[in-house]
């Protein structure tokens, strides 16, 4: 489980590393470099409180050129970025007077070769913001760069959550869910102009999963902050799906069956080379999971070997998986969101504890929606969320849209101010995203697609594009999975030339690198039936094939 979470948590920290891999992203904009008439000195400016605030304190250090540290934050290690050059590091400390919140914003400014540019970063999880990375690839490739932790916690610390009477401190979700992001905003601008003697030229967004959700947020309510927004794998629906991702626990604890990981990577192996052909080439990427209907009863009296143990897949056993693809239902069989997609790792939600000295297992929840119910909706931090029942579990989705959906539900679809300030909006998604579903993307992306005249009207603004076989965040990740991603936002905002594919570098259910064009939804990627599978010439982007 420590693992999987690492690797979740890795993943889903702010893609900002997308501008360490495109030079693109880091070219100067049109006008040219910035320029600078008097030397840079780093020292705290000063600054005026957004509205709502105080400025508490500002401090500024000034960083050598060389190499960034950055610190471990549990549960992910510490790491560093090489050869970034010398900046100034802003911090500005804001309180919402009478709340008592803390809330701090981070702005790296180079000293040297800045593009111009500012980039936020978005975080993770339940911490708002970055803790250095993020922050250092920025400034490392021209870019004044920014950041908030919202006056919360870091990735899983969920101890803000409750004021000391029990209740939701709806102060610090406010800061979380949206407050703060907009803060930042305000902030970074400000600090820029006051160091470098004028404005940015351009101000971008960049962020997924968390860092996703907060970019949509943006748009849907502060549409002037940004020019361009990077928001991948978004957590848009956050009331609903962090209720939803609990399901396969539900489903094993209720069914009374906890299949090894072993047993779950046979379902989707099976699954893969099942439904891999639907686009046309056997290339070990599923292009369209939503269509798989592969049947996970035909592993029936299927042999796995595990752990040096031959196992014999159950009827048990395909049951619990069907119920984890099919997604949580009511009692009465109505859809309540979509499930763990075909093709992703089944054991990131189903996870399950080794077994004790009498051979039982028991479920193993993913730490982030455990947290949520346990903490927002039942107010108990301790909550056992092994008790709940195929019922409750409805009546916890229900809650929590009704409690949530205003606050954080990041669901708006009515983008018409963020496109009349001229911004543009660029998302991908991973088709094998186990944590956030690409479905509930796509079906925002229609949901703004009616609301706003159709797909041919929203693509001059907002783009999305889905990447067959991608996990959650999962390029740009150090995997050796890429897109240019950073770049082609960039492109579209400053050059006006709007991504029509993204070029990327895929990983297969082999591990082999496979490249692609992604395709703009809702194309799909089809198989001209000749050519390298490996590549992208043999594929084009084409309608999706009707029903």
């Amino acid at each position: 489980m420590r693992r999987l979470l690492l690797a979740a948590l890795a993943a889903g920290v702010p893609l900002v590393t997308a501008a360490a891999y495109l030079p693109n992203a880091a070219a100067q904009p049109a006008g040219g470099p910035a320029s600078v008439s008097t030397p840079l000195t780093c020292s705290p400016p000063s600054l005026a409180a957004p509205a709502g605030t105080t400025v508490e304190d500002v401090t500024a250090v000034r960083h050598e050129a060389g190499t960034v540290d950055v610190p471990e934050v549990w549960p992910l290690p510490a790491d560093h970025v090489d050869g970034v050059p010398a900046f100034c590091d802003v911090t500005v400390t804001l309180t919402h007077p009478g709340a008592g919140d803390h809330a701090k914003v981070r702005v790296w400014l180079p000293l040297q070769g800045w593009n111009g540019r500012l980039q936020t970063l978005g975080g993770s999880a339940y911490a708002a913001g970055d803790y250095g990375k993020g922050l250092a690839d920025a400034v490392k490739n021209g870019y004044a760069a920014a950041t908030t932790d919202a006056g919360v916690g870091t990735y899983l610390d969920t101890s803000w959550a409750l004021r000391t009477d029990g209740e939701v401190n709806e102060v610090l979700l406010e800061n979380f869910a949206s407050r703060s992001e907009h803060e930042a905003a305000v902030v970074a601008k400000e600090v820029i102009g006051r160091f470098y003697g004028r404005p940015a030229s351009y101000a971008y967004f960049n962020g997924c999963s968390t860092g996703g959700r907060q970019g949509y947020m943006e748009a849907q309510r502060h549409p002037d902050d940004y020019d361009g927004i990077l928001a991948n794998a978004p957590a848009v629906n956050w009331d609903e799906f962090e209720v939803a991702t609990l399901w396969p626990q539900v489903v094993m604890n209720q069914e009374k069956n906890h299949p090894t990981p072993c047993e779950l990577a046979a379902f989707t192996k099976a699954a893969v080379q099942d439904c891999d052909p639907l686009d046309g080439a056997e290339d070990g990427l599923v292009g369209a999971p939503e269509r798989c209907d592969f049947d996970p009863r035909s592993l029936i009296g299927t042999k796995v070997l595990c752990a040096g143990r031959e196992l014999t897949i159950t009827a048990a056993d395909a049951t619990v998986v069907r119920k984890i693809w099919d997604g949580p239902r009511t009692a009465s069989g109505r859809k309540l969101w979509p499930g763990v997609p075909v093709g992703a790792e089944l054991s990131g939600l189903a996870g399950t504890t080794p077994p004790d000295a009498d051979g039982d297992v028991k479920g193993a929840p993913f730490p982030v929606p455990a947290a949520w119910v346990a903490t927002w909706l039942e107010k108990q931090p301790s909550f056992d969320v092994s008790t709940i029942t195929y019922t409750r579990f409805t009546q916890l989705f229900q809650q929590s849209r009704a409690e949530y959906d205003r606050v954080i539900g990041t669901d708006d679809p009515d983008l018409s101010a963020f496109r009349d300030s001229g911004g543009k909006l660029l998302t991908w998604h991973g088709g094998a995203d186990e944590f956030i579903p690409a479905q509930g993307t796509v079906r925002y992306r229609e949901q703004v697609g009616r609301t706003m005249g159709g797909t041919k009207k929203v693509d001059d603004f907002y783009r999305l594009f889905l990447a067959p076989g991608a996990t959650h965040c999962g390029l740009n990740n150090g995997s050796g999975a890429t897109v240019d991603d950073l770049g082609a936002l960039v492109a579209w905002v400053e050059q006006g030339k709007a991504p029509r594919t993204l070029p990327a570098t895929l990983r297969n259910a082999s591990g082999d690198q496979v490249n692609r064009e992604l395709c703009r939804y809702p194309q799909v990627s089809r198989y001209d039936g000749h050519g390298d599978r490996t590549t992208a010439a043999g594929f084009h982007c084409a309608p999706p094939p009707r029903h």
